[in-house]
């Protein structure tokens, strides 16, 4: 798609219900063809909406006024070109883990993690979260760092307790480190505005992993993977997994990437946007939502759920 529809596609599909501002910011982008044109001078993996929208915050621009952001971004354009240059759309929302723990539960445990484009390393703690699944009982340590709530729709296998993490790591292209306050806040760049519950949430996370931080590694994930799983221990049940990675590969290194994880002694999960894993997509029994953006939680290839991006809702296929 052209750069104006992949932001109009933004503000239908991603944002709409969960950011009225920049649903109306990403509406007004799409509306600008100087900015477009600009736009269209980047990369085209740089031109994504969140990414612009994050690095004008970073800088301090109105990036919640669409009459005001247009125009602040054309005339501060030379600085917003190089922020989105030297910096990564790096989302790293722990609410994700709220997907991700029925499958993880459902493993023999105990577990050793392994992220590919960990970016903080946030999603490698489920164990250290507390969930709130609908009016269940909450699962997980009473004095976690944040509690991740989460809708069902369908026979979700909501465990009793968290996964047994005995060992974590993550592979990043360029990690952040949450000590660095500064990587901190643009990684606080890059949550939506008005969604305040996001922002704690981050904020709790990173908190707590700046008192036990990751191992994380710097490389490419495809190349880095066989080592890290070499060094996970003994008698564990090691699981590589990854959520919103994909859009960042094209077609030849998603291949790549998924023939590698696949010839390890891995369980794989997987929780990317239904385009990203046509295999994982052609195996759905029943229609995608239109609407709304859903991802497609997968153990070992095989789909098992559809999930909100950020955790929010879950609907159990079977």
């Amino acid at each position: 798609m052209d750069t104006a529809e992949m932001y109009r596609r933004f503000a239908r599909q991603e944002v709409r219900g969960l950011s009225p501002a920049y649903e109306e910011v990403a509406r007004a982008v799409a509306a600008g063809p100087e900015l477009v044109g600009l736009i269209d001078t980047l990369p085209p993996a740089k031109r994504q909406p969140n990414l612009l929208l994050a690095a004008a915050g970073f800088l301090g621009g109105p990036r919640d006024d669409a009459a005001r952001l247009p125009r602040w971004c054309v005339r501060h354009w030379d600085a917003l070109r190089e922020t989105i240059l030297t910096h990564r759309t790096q989302t790293n929302e722990a609410g994700r883990c709220a997907s991700l723990l029925p499958v993880l539960a459902s493993l023999p445990q105990p577990l050793a993690l392994i992220e590919a484009g960990a970016s903080a390393g946030l999603c490698l703690y489920p164990d250290r979260y507390r969930y709130r699944y609908d009016d269940l009982p909450p699962v997980g340590p009473a004095d976690g760092p944040v509690v991740l709530t989460c809708r069902t729709n369908g026979r979700v296998p909501v465990p009793e307790r968290v996964p047994e993490v005995v060992w974590r790591a993550g592979v990043d292209l360029d990690p952040v480190d949450v000590r660095d306050d500064e990587a901190l806040r643009w990684l606080e760049c890059l949550v939506w505005p008005g969604q305040d519950d996001r922002l704690e949430r981050l904020r709790g996370a990173a908190r707590m992993a700046r008192e036990d931080p990751p191992l994380l590694v710097r490389g490419d994930a495809t190349e880095a993977l066989p080592e890290l799983v070499a060094r996970a221990p003994r008698g564990a049940t090691v699981v590589v997994f990854h959520s919103a990675v994909l859009p960042y590969l094209d077609a030849e290194a998603r291949d790549r990437f998924v023939a590698t994880v696949k010839s390890l002694p891995v369980r794989w999960v997987s929780n990317e946007g239904s385009p990203r894993l046509p295999a994982v997509l052609a195996r759905l029994a029943r229609p995608l939502p239109e609407d709304r953006l859903a991802f497609l939680p997968a153990l070992d290839g095989e789909p098992l759920a559809m999930a909100g991006p950020h955790g929010e809702w879950l609907e159990w296929l079977a």
